[in-house]
């Protein structure tokens, strides 16, 4: 049985490279020379910023040399100290023309841009709030995210400070505020949002059959056995930092569940699942080894079995993203590589805090009833929502490649089932059953005709596919917008859509307040969206954003799970603005700012 674990493992850390998990060598956003080793994004452009006798703003960049900013990426926002926007004239000096090859003709800035704003009004008390954002690109071909930029501005006095990226979803935020105390927020966000993950449907079974270990087992075992096992749990959320952090200063603009969007690796652990559920239904008995159901705690494969049940919980949860886990995440991607992978421990740290707590608490195992025949039973039963989970897993990679690709998986899963039987027979069939695994492989690393799927073709009517020109266009027209970042492979979102956002009120509520309903599917990887979730401080998804009509005014971020009451309040608090905007539309359409 040892041969054929390692064979899925093995299959689950190589099929990974296909698709979505390699880095590009050339071309694309990025990439670029192996050689050429590429500034930080804060030292290819040095912004300064000084008030202008107390009436305007001088925002300065100097740009390094073979670097070169955008005049049309630049966005300017002011807002006072109650969080109303100010509206600003903004001067731009002459540009260059160049032919883009992400934007087509454009006008760029080498060397240096200096930028003027004044503001309609200036606020009368507290510091103001500025939001920059620029993006760029070097001669060499890496092109940088758009980068936001906060600064409080205290007109006044004449100072500007910037606001830390922690601060970056505040209302109000604590300018100067301690770094320190900053990430120790972080940290308690990140480490409520992992003990979240333990109630979502892709992580509780797991966490069920380690609670139902701890039966029959002593003090002792449970407390060595739940270290071990939360060993396991923040050894692979650092290891998965690791590699985001690896990817992203490789030029590659990856998030959370970014491994989901390689079609080989959804198969690889589709093929997992099956493993379990047989396991689970009695097909084969992977014992303390793999799962540690039952008494078998003791010895040395007790504590592997702890540890890789573990790194299995961590797996099995890159689907799904908890409340609180957003911020926390969006905040380490701005951070230095130790601060990021101190985040991820955190996460680690309360996903597996609820086991903890179950090791050492004697009040919560006496809500557990007394061991007996039922544990065997529970424990078919929760074979079954593996082999539902299977299925969803080899939908998912249907949708990324094609129905052909998703039938070859099947099969691979049932020549899977039979090398676990073969495997139980002994003997000579267990050379058999090796062979078997190796098909599996083979078969779910295979790629038919149908590569990409259809996904953009099947949306449901009144949605229509996001990209950054539509949105734009349909800003610059007054109209408000409401973006789903969504996948396929994304638990919470679908949720999201089945309770909420796919229901009779909202959709009735979004057609009353003239909402265009835009879909930005991250199901296969794309670069775009990857920029679009990292601008708006996120590292995964869901993300939804509700637009205002006026096209100056910053969208509205509605939390990760939704509820109708949120979604019908935000387009409710909008509802009025768009009255207006239409109004001002059929009276002057000039009065409507373009940008």
């Amino acid at each position: 049985m040892r041969l054929v674990l390692a064979a899925m493992l093995l299959l689950l850390t190589t099929l990974g490279q296909a698709q979505g998990l390699s880095v590009p060598d050339g071309g694309g956003f990025g990439a670029g020379p192996a050689e050429v080793e590429f500034l930080p994004v804060e030292e290819a452009y040095q912004l300064e910023i000084e008030v202008l006798d107390q009436q305007g703003l001088r925002l300065y960049w100097q740009i390094a040399d073979d670097y070169y900013l955008y005049q049309h990426r630049f966005a300017f926002s002011l807002q006072d100290s109650s969080g109303q926007a100010l509206e600003l004239n903004t001067e731009l000096p002459p540009a260059l023309a160049r032919t883009d090859e992400y934007f087509g003709e454009v006008q760029v800035y080498y060397q240096q841009a200096d930028v003027e704003l004044r503001p309609s009004q200036v606020p009368a008390d507290g510091p103001a709030v500025l939001s920059v954002t620029s993006q760029g690109c070097a001669d060499a071909g890496l092109c940088y995210p758009p980068q936001k930029q906060r600064f409080a501005v205290d007109f006044k006095a004449g100072t500007v400070s910037a606001i830390m990226p922690g601060a970056a979803d505040s209302s109000s935020p604590v300018v100067g505020a301690d770094a320190g105390a900053a990430l120790l927020y972080m940290l308690v966000l990140a480490f409520i949002g992992g003990t979240i993950l333990n109630l979502m449907p892709c992580v509780f079974p797991i966490l069920s059959l380690k609670v139902l270990s701890f039966a029959r087992s002593t003090d002792h075992d449970r407390h060595l056995h739940s270290w071990v096992y939360a060993a396991g749990v923040i050894s692979s959320f650092v290891l998965v930092a690791a590699a985001l952090i690896f990817l992203q200063q490789a030029g590659r603009a990856v998030g959370w569940g970014f491994q989901l969007q390689s079609p080989g690796f959804v198969i690889a652990l589709a093929y997992l699942f099956v493993a379990m559920g047989l396991s689970l239904s009695g097909l084969v008995e992977f014992g303390g080894s793999l799962m540690n159901t039952g008494s078998g705690l003791a010895a040395k494969n007790g504590l592997g079995g702890s540890y890789f049940t573990g790194v299995l919980a961590v797996v099995v949860a890159s689907p799904c993203t908890a409340p609180f886990m957003g911020t926390a995440l969006g905040f380490a991607a701005t951070q230095p590589p130790q601060v990021a992978l101190l985040v991820f421990a955190a996460l680690g740290a309360g996903m597996a805090a609820p086991l903890m707590l179950f090791s050492y608490s004697g009040a919560a195992r006496k809500w557990m009833p007394a061991p007996g025949p039922w544990m065997e039973t529970l424990k078919q039963l929760l074979a079954f929502p593996l082999y539902g989970t299977a299925i969803w897993l080899l939908w998912v990679a249907g949708r990324q490649t094609g129905v052909n690709t998703m039938a070859v998986a099947l099969g691979g899963a049932l020549m899977l089932a039979l090398a676990l039987w073969l495997w139980r027979q002994g003997g000579w069939r267990r050379g058999l059953a090796a062979g078997f695994v190796l098909v599996a492989v083979a078969m779910g690393s295979w790629r038919g005709l149908d590569e990409n799927g259809t996904h953009a073709a099947q949306l449901a009517d009144g949605k229509v596919p996001w990209s950054e020109r539509q949105l734009a266009d349909l800003r610059a027209a007054g109209r408000p917008v409401f973006v789903d970042v969504t996948a396929d492979w994304c638990i919470t979102c679908i949720a999201n859509e089945v309770t909420v956002l796919n229901s009779d009120e909202v959709n009735e509520a979004f057609a009353s307040n003239g909402v265009v309903y835009m879909i930005a599917d991250w199901t296969n990887y794309n670069p775009d969206i990857a920029r679009f979730l990292e601008r708006h401080g996120r590292s995964g998804i869901p993300l939804y954003l509700l637009y205002p009509p006026d096209p100056r005014a910053d969208p509205v971020k509605l939390p990760q799970i939704l509820s109708k009451n949120a979604v019908l309040q935000a387009l409710s608090d909008i509802s009025g603005k768009t009255r207006e905007i239409a109004r001002m539309i059929s009276e002057n359409p000039s009065t409507i700012p373009s940008g």
